[in-house]
């Protein structure tokens, strides 16, 4: 039997450069691994350049179904492999100063890479859950690289432990819902569903699903690993972390939801409107008593995971299609929040408490600036993407009748502009502590413009974006 692997090429590539590249890095004398970075990001560009060449226009299931090559999975791998490089131009700097092994931090990328790659174009609950796991193992490692630090050990720890039992969960899960249906593939279990009653235990091994998935997000009240590992890990994995996996993410969340359990939406929306309550009042409600800034982003995250559940609790093409856009342009707000401490460190001293950027517009008028964009894009302020991305999820809400979860979320948005408008007061208009100016190399400063730059540029022209968003899911 012949089988065409040219639809995988872009992840047969990127596997197969990476283990090269792993192979290159054992035998390499360059201590600070410039040749491997640089190797890394010619990869994951060449993998880039693979998936906008054969971009999909049709929805394809391919090798007996257990991949999906539709607009979707192209629009997740795409965004994943940008964040991603730009996320290696953060890091770059960051662990030359650190006691963390160069080579194997940017393999890891890769293979985490890979893995969210394989997510998104999962068609089976094997497929979806291989493509977790590589991911889900190359972030523990990442979480774990810097060794000496006993906050990234304990990081590590906690998030193993709590990553190991969501992936239980699921597994769980889909055991049930197999064990019932006897298919593992997404169509066939939506056809099941379309043509049977759900039983109770089908039901169960949906809510092990979902309580899963809210896990890997961190939505409340499974979000007790979140503060610990954003402030825990090396900032430049905790960026990481924040942006492009929580792509991945929403294309697992769709995938079993949006197709694959569309028929008993009544079931898991509910589950999803109680997290998203949750995560939205309780984020932003703890971010206000924040002063580590760390810390801070990370109950924000939370916060955020609301905002972006609204889009799928409507259940709509329209508000996946929402949910979408708020989830991409979150993480290049998220990759540049957190790419902002890295440029704000001062050697191996990392910023900790809100405090340390007193001042900062007056010391560095550029980067003060590109940072507060940052923060008033993610409070939603216009002209910035962020404020366009909640209006689209609110919309989606409303359009489903659920007016008291739209006002909900557009009172605690007004709620934690306080948090986000602190960071820029203590930049412009607190007296800087010291004259020491902000030096950090050209990579960092093209990464941290690149970011800047998008919020903005994005926020003046969503619609592009929005467009493409909803030719994702013009086939639900």
């Amino acid at each position: 039997m012949n089988i065409d692997l040219m639809p995988m090429l872009p992840e047969l590539f990127l596997l197969t450069a990476t283990c090269i590249l792993l192979l290159i890095d054992v035998f390499s004398k360059d201590f600070d691994r410039l040749q491997t970075y640089r190797l890394a990001q010619l990869s994951l560009l060449i993998t880039g350049v693979m998936v906008i060449a054969q971009f999909p226009d049709l929805q394809y299931h391919l090798y007996q179904r257990h991949f999906i090559l539709d607009p979707m999975a192209g629009i997740v791998k795409v965004s994943v492999i940008a964040l991603s490089m730009v996320g290696m131009m953060f890091a770059r700097p960051y662990i030359l100063q650190r006691p963390i092994l160069r080579g194997e931090y940017f393999i890891l990328h890769l293979f985490a890479v890979l893995g969210m790659m394989v997510l998104a174009g999962g068609g089976s609950l094997l497929t979806l859950y291989l493509g977790l796991e590589l991911l889900s193992l190359s972030l523990y490692a990442l979480v774990a690289m810097h060794r000496h630090s006993t906050l990234a050990s304990e990081a590590a720890v906690k998030y193993f432990v709590m990553g190991a039992i969501a992936s239980g969960f699921l597994l769980y899960g889909m055991s049930m819902v197999y064990g019932v249906t006897g298919k593992i593939h997404i169509t066939d279990i939506a056809l099941y569903l379309e043509t049977h009653q759900a039983s109770l235990t089908l039901r169960f091994g949906l809510v092990f699903m979902v309580v899963a998935m809210a896990f890997k997000f961190g939505a409340v009240p499974f979000q007790m690993w979140v503060p610990d590992v954003y402030h825990g890990a090396p900032t430049s994995v905790t960026a990481f972390i924040a942006s492009a996996p929580k792509i991945a993410a929403f294309a697992l969340v769709i995938r079993i939801l949006g197709y694959g359990f569309e028929q008993v939406l009544i079931d898991w929306q509910g589950m999803l409107i109680i997290m998203a309550t949750l995560s939205i009042v309780i984020g932003n409600l703890v971010a206000l008593a924040q002063d580590n800034i760390k810390r801070l982003l990370a109950y924000s995250a939370i916060a955020h995971v609301g905002y972006f559940l609204l889009g799928i609790i409507a259940g709509t093409g329209a508000g996946y299609s929402a949910s979408f856009f708020y989830i991409i342009t979150y993480a290049i707000m998220s990759l540049g929040g957190f790419g902002c401490l890295i440029y704000l460190a001062k050697g191996k001293q990392e910023v900790e408490l809100i405090s340390e950027l007193k001042g900062l517009g007056q010391r560095n008028p550029w980067g003060g600036l590109l940072i507060s964009f940052l923060f008033l894009s993610m409070a939603g302020i216009p002209p910035f993407v962020g404020f366009w991305a909640k209006l689209e999820v609110i919309r989606a809400v409303l359009d489903v009748d659920l007016v008291w979860l739209a006002v909900l979320a557009a009172v605690m948005s007004v709620v934690g502009l306080f948090y986000y408008l602190k960071v820029v007061k203590v930049i412009f208009f607190d007296a800087p502590e010291s004259e020491i100016k902000v030096k950090a190399e050209r990579g960092l400063r093209l990464a941290l413009g690149i970011t800047g730059v998008a919020v903005v540029a994005l926020g003046l022209f969503p619609a592009q974006l929005l467009e493409v968003c909803r030719q994702a899911f013009q086939y639900l």
